[in-house]
C-alpha cells in the first residue's frame, strides 16, 4: 500500500473514531487496582514485597511506574483506530535512557520491553502522557502547566510520524538520537554527571564497576547489599537450575556472539533487585570470566505474559523472554549483543541481557519544567520512530493530522488519568497504613 493510500485511511478512520474521543479516561465499575497490586504481590518474592510497597508508596508517578496492568485494563476501554504496532506496554518518561550499542556507541531509546505485544499504538501514546503529567506534578508544576507538556509530548510524536511517513523503512531503522541530544535536554549539572559517569565507564573499557564486584585469588564476587543485591543460599535449588539454563542460553545467541561468549566462565551470580513494577520477581546478576581482569555481567530476569495479552491477545512466542528480547529487537534503534533468553526447569522464562551497558537515565525529579518540557517531547519524538519501524507511519500521520485536535484530546485524558492515579495511589499508602505494613521497614540506605 503506498504512502498516500494509508494517509487517506487514516484520514478516514476519523470518521469511526474522532480525535476528540481520546479525551476521556473510562474505567471499569469494578476497578480495583490495591486488589490487583495485591493479587500481584502474592505471585512474587514475599521478602521482597514490602521494599516493591516502599517504592510504590513513594508517589503518584512512582505508583504509575508500578502498575502497568492496571492501566492496561483502563487503556483497553478507550477508543483505538485498530491499527496495530509493536507496542512497549510501559511506556513512560523513566523507560527511556542512554545504552551502549554494540559498536560502542552511546545512543537514547527506549530501554524497557517487558511488556511489548503488538497493539494499539495509542496506548503508549496516553500512558507516555500521564506520566508526563504526573511527572511535572511531582516538580512543582502547576495543573495548566502538567497539561502543557503533556500536550508538548503527544505534539512531539505528531510532528515525528509526520516526518517518517515521508521516510524510507531503510532510514527508520537506522534513525537513532545521539547522546549529546539527551544531554542538551538536561540541566547543566545533571548532564555533566552523566558525562563524567560516561568518560569513566569508557575509560574503564569493558572492565566491571568495583563497586559491584570485589577479587580475591584472581576470582571476582558481587559484593553484597541486601536486600537489593544478595547470593542465594548454597544449598537453594535455583543455583544448579540456573547453570543447565545458562548453557541453553547460548542457543538463543548468534554464532559469532556464542563463540565470543563461551570465552567467559561463570564465577558468580546474585539475586538483583530492579526498578519498581518489577520489584518482588525473579530477577539476578550472571559474573563471567576471562581472565583476571576480563569481566561480563549478564542480567537475568524473569518475563511473565504481557499485562496487554488479555486484551490484544497473546504472544505468538512460547517464551516470553523470546518475546521480550524480539520486541526490544523491532523498537530499538540498536539492541544490547548479548540479548537473548532462557526457560529454568518449572516453566520460568527470562530475558537475558547485559547489565548496566553505559546506562543512563534522566533524574526527573531534578529537572526544571523546561528541561522536563523538552524531555517529554524528546521521548515523544523517540516513540514515533519506535512504532513506525513495525507500523505504519503513513496511516498514523493522516490520523493525527497538521492540527493539534489529537494531542489535545490526549492531554485531557493524561490529566484526568494523573487525578485518578493520585487517587489510586492515596487508596494503596491507606492500605499499607491499614495492614500496618510500613513503607518504611527497610533502611534508605539500601536503595540503589
Amino acid at each position: 500500500m503506498s504512502a498516500q493510500i494509508s494517509y487517506a485511511a487514516g484520514q478516514a478512520a476519523r470518521k469511526g473514531v474522532p480525535r476528540s474521543s481520546h479525551a476521556e479516561a473510562k474505567f471499569a465499575a469494578d476497578r480495583d487496582p490495591v486488589a490487583t497490586i495485591r493479587e500481584e504481590n502474592a505471585a512474587r518474592i514475599q521478602l521482597l514485597v514490602p521494599l516493591r510497597n516502599q517504592r510504590m508508596s513513594r508517589s503518584p508517578f512512582a505508583f504509575l511506574r508500578g502498575t502497568a496492568r492496571v492501566m492496561a485494563a483502563d487503556l483497553a476501554l478507550a477508543p483505538a483506530t485498530g491499527r496495530i504496532v509493536q507496542a512497549c506496554g510501559d511506556c513512560h518518561l523513566a523507560n527511556f535512557g542512554l545504552f551502549a550499542t554494540p559498536e560502542r556507541n552511546v545512543i537514547f531509546d527506549l530501554n524497557d520491553f517487558d511488556e511489548t505485544l503488538p497493539a494499539a499504538w495509542e496506548w503508549d501514546v496516553k500512558r507516555l502522557a500521564t506520566s508526563s503529567v504526573l511527572a511535572a506534578l511531582e516538580v512543582g508544576a502547576s495543573q495548566k502547566l502538567a497539561h502543557e507538556i503533556a500536550l508538548k509530548t503527544v505534539q512531539s510524536y505528531r510532528l515525528q510520524m509526520r516526518r517518517l511517513m515521508a521516510t524510507s523503512p531503510l532510514q527508520i531503522w537506522f534513525m537513532r538520537v545521539d547522546a549529546q541530544v539527551f544531554l542538551s535536554v538536561l540541566d547543566p549539572a545533571q548532564a555533566r554527571s552523566i558525562q563524567r559517569r560516561q568518560l569513566d565507564a569508557a575509560a574503564r573499557g569493558e572492565h566491571v564497576p568495583p563497586a559491584l564486584v570485589a577479587g580475591r585469588s584472581g576470582k571476582l564476587r558481587f559484593v553484597e547489599d541486601p536486600p537489593v543485591l544478595q547470593h542465594l543460599p548454597h544449598n537453594d535449588p535455583l543455583r544448579g537450575r540456573a547453570r543447565e539454563a545458562l548453557r541453553k542460553y547460548t542457543g538463543t545467541l548468534r554464532d559469532d556472539v556464542r563463540v565470543l561468549f563461551n570465552r567467559y566462565h561463570l564465577r558468580d551470580a546474585a539475586l538483583r533487585v530492579v526498578g519498581i513494577g518489577s520489584v518482588g520477581t525473579h530477577c539476578a546478576i550472571a559474573l563471567f570470566q576471562a581472565g583476571p581482569d576480563d569481566a561480563l555481567v549478564l542480567q537475568l530476569k524473569q518475563a511473565n505474559a504481557s499485562v496487554l495479552e488479555p486484551y490484544a491477545g497473546p504472544s505468538t512466542y512460547p517464551n516470553h523472554g523470546r518475546r521480550v528480547a524480539a520486541g526490544q529487537r523491532l523498537m530499538q534503534a540498536a539492541s544490547d549483543l548479548f540479548l537473548g533468553w532462557l526457560e529454568i526447569e518449572g516453566g520460568q522464562d527470562y530475558v537475558v541481557r547485559r547489565y548496566r551497558d553505559r546506562k543512563a537515565n534522566a533524574n526527573l525529579e531534578r529537572l526544571g519544567l523546561r528541561e522536563l518540557a523538552q524531555y517529554g517531547a524528546l521521548c515523544g519524538e523517540t516513540l514515533a520512530v519506535a512504532h513506525a519501524r513495525s507500523g505504519d507511519p503513513a496511516f498514523i500521520a493522516g490520523y493525527l493530522g497538521q492540527r493539534d485536535s489529537f494531542e489535545r484530546a490526549v492531554a485531557e485524558y493524561a490529566a484526568g488519568y494523573a487525578a485518578q492515579t493520585q487517587r489510586d495511589h492515596a487508596a494503596f499508602v491507606t492500605s499499607l497504613k491499614e495492614a500496618s505494613i510500613s513503607a518504611c521497614d527497610l533502611p534508605q540506605s539500601s536503595l540503589p
